[in-house]
């Protein structure tokens, strides 16, 4: 459960970027602030969630139509013409369909060099098992889940604990209880959002090497 602080800092986020939304004029960041003004620092992450639905056939490419529906469904105002630019940026070969990883590298909230390498340091850390994904297996011996309140009282086990708390990176990718996995990806959108609220970057190396004991 976030805490009141980290709650407060969240709500400013989402202030902020819906204020500076009003003023942007770039459609490309005004499409990132809409995402942050919504979500805040899970906006990249539930963004994401949300165009991984409407990817039935699982192609990890969204058509024009998919796009434009994406971004109302998400409450995303752009003009038809801001829209149609848009795909045009992102649907670089002209094949008429964006290619989903893609997209998401475009919207990231911009990070510095050294917060993506403490980002990734903490993710290399997790992958205890160094095959480019963290499973609730990695997490033995490193997340501590005997003072989970559902643990204690029999209601979760030790593997179920592992799961939902690995559920707060997931992006959609996976979906049931058995196979969760994370990947740099999803661990990076998740940082991104959390990075788009802390300007100091000091401050955000003093909370990744505490959070990870870096």
């Amino acid at each position: 459960m976030a805490s009141a602080a980290d709650e407060d800092l969240n709500n400013e986020l989402k202030k902020q970027a819906a204020a500076r939304m009003q003023r942007a004029q770039d459609p490309l960041e005004r499409m990132r602030l809409a995402i942050l003004a919504r979500g805040g620092q899970t906006g990249i992450k539930r963004f994401a969630r949300a165009f991984r639905i409407m990817d039935d056939d699982r192609s990890r490419s969204l058509s024009k139509s998919e796009f434009f529906k994406g971004l109302r469904d998400f409450g995303v105002t752009l003009n038809e013409g801001e829209a149609e630019n848009l795909f045009r940026m992102f649907d670089r070969d002209g094949s008429g369909s964006i290619i989903f990883d893609e997209l998401i590298a475009h919207i990231r909230p911009p990070m510095s060099e050294a917060r993506k390498r403490l980002v990734h340091e903490a993710f290399n850390k997790l992958d205890t098992s160094k095959d480019n994904v963290v499973t609730p297996d990695d997490l033995e011996g490193i997340y501590n889940f005997n003072q989970n309140p559902k643990f204690k009282s029999g209601e979760w086990t030790k593997k179920r604990c592992f799961y939902e708390w690995l559920k707060k990176f997931d992006d959609g990718q996976t979906k049931d209880f058995g196979s969760i996995e994370i990947t740099f990806d999803e661990f990076l959108n998740y940082y991104s959002g959390i990075s788009a609220s802390i300007d100091s970057d000091a401050y955000f190396d003093l909370m990744m090497r505490n959070s990870w004991k870096l």
